[in-house]
């Protein structure tokens, strides 16, 4: 698979992204999101993917946030566009069913630091910062992260940030909940890694269906309740559910097999 601007390596089933722009501190342009939404639905659809690795390229950077160069020529209608085609890749990332972890080597702003919140977990390397300066450019977060951004830190703290372009450290992001690890960055990868490992042994059905279940929790469209009811019931039907069952009656390590 070749990207201009992505590199991307699929070992032991893990798919690890690295956006590859250093030169722009890995600043998302409009070609480095339309490749981001294909290496995404690679993940979706191979199944010999167990889950994703997001990262950027060296240690500066994550993303830096949107290529400004192209942001600064956008015009009321097209902006419009813009936004929305960054908030429906990033939905994707959210909405995937397998796991995707934003390995978080660097700064993570603007659009950077709204990817990595529609990572299901961010683990930070220890010196990077993350934070919403839009504001400073006379605009708003656009790729979701007004809505995000309160559900990880609550709306106060979220309101702050997003008002005052103030970033925050990794001990801070972890503090508050944006972040779930905090890690040399030498660790980084290694940490991401194990997560998934570990979590790609329980059953996928199961998997993908939590993950739906808490998104759901924080959509206006959905009843979070009714959704975990529905997948609840759904994983009765399931192999893995008479393999987990199975192998607690029988004091066993359950072998799912993601059916």
């Amino acid at each position: 698979m070749f990207f201009k601007n992505l590199k991307t390596e699929i070992l032991d089933g893990i798919m690890v992204i690295t956006i590859s722009r250093q030169e722009r501190l890995n600043a998302l342009n409009f070609e480095t999101l339309g490749e981001l939404h294909k290496a995404i639905r690679v993940v979706y659809d191979d199944f010999g993917i167990k889950g994703a690795i997001i990262t950027g390229e060296g240690e500066k950077a994550f993303v830096a946030g949107a290529d400004i160069t192209e942001i600064a020529k956008l015009n009321e209608i097209n902006g419009r566009k813009a936004a929305e085609t960054g908030q429906e890749i990033f939905g994707m990332i959210e909405n995937c069913p397998k796991l995707i972890i934003a390995a978080v080597n660097g700064y993570a702003l603007g659009g950077g630091c709204e990817l990595a919140m529609a990572c299901h977990i961010r683990v930070m390397a220890d010196h990077a910062k993350f934070g919403q300066p839009e504001i400073n450019l006379g605009i708003i977060p656009g790729y979701g992260g007004t809505q995000r951004l309160p559900w990880l830190v609550g709306k106060g703290k979220a309101l702050e940030l997003m008002l005052t372009a103030d970033m925050l450290g990794a001990a801070e992001a972890k503090e508050l909940g944006w972040a779930n690890y905090v890690v040399p960055i030498s660790e980084l990868i290694p940490k991401c890694k194990e997560i998934l490992n570990k979590i790609s042994q329980k059953p996928a059905i199961s998997i993908g269906l939590i993950i739906d279940c808490v998104n759901s929790a924080f959509s206006k469209d959905q009843d979070g309740f009714q959704t975990e009811a529905n997948a609840f019931a759904a994983c009765i039907s399931t192999g893995d559910f008479k393999e987990g069952t199975a192998a607690f009656i029988e004091k066993r390590q359950p072998v799912f097999k993601g059916k």
